[in-house]
């Protein structure tokens, strides 16, 4: 029996939801819940993940009835540049501090889209760098450091 999708994309993308929907359930089953009163370390993570996927199964079915637009081909640079930006990020804000990281990890990431504009790319880094150190540094007081030690 073949099933026909009319909407791949949708379907895809609840498959995807359902996916870390169970594997964030999946991981918080180690901790213990606790109530929603006294909520435990596992509480938080099961609830979403029990969310996610349930909204994953609503998409998914949802994209067995409606008409939507074909999947095109899986694009290769945006996969790499942005995997590669957040792996890049995560080695060097411990030894380069959150400022460099953050730059780097914005340059990084823009060069997997098919229009590189250094203008737009420049303002965008020092925004969000300047907007990651108030919140994270200031803000919620984290303990990473601001520049290379």
């Amino acid at each position: 029996m073949k099933i026909s999708v009319p909407n791949k994309r949708d379907f895809f993308a609840g498959l995807l939801f359902i996916f870390f929907g169970l594997l964030a359930a999946l991981v918080a089953r180690n901790y213990p819940t606790g109530s929603a009163i006294r909520m435990g370390p596992g509480y938080f993570p099961t609830l979403l993940g029990g969310l996610l996927t349930l909204l994953g199964l609503l998409i998914a079915a949802r994209a067995l009835w409606a008409s939507g637009e074909r999947v095109g081909p899986l694009a290769l640079r945006p996969l790499v540049f942005v995997l590669g930006a957040t792996l890049a990020f995560a080695l060097m804000v411990r030894s380069l501090g959150l400022v460099l990281a953050t730059l780097a990890l914005v340059v990084i990431s823009s060069l997997g889209g098919w229009e590189f504009r250094l203008r737009e790319v420049t303002i965008l880094a020092f925004v969000l760098t300047g907007v990651a150190v108030a919140l994270f540094v200031y803000s919620l007081g984290l303990p990473l450091s601001v520049w290379p030690q």
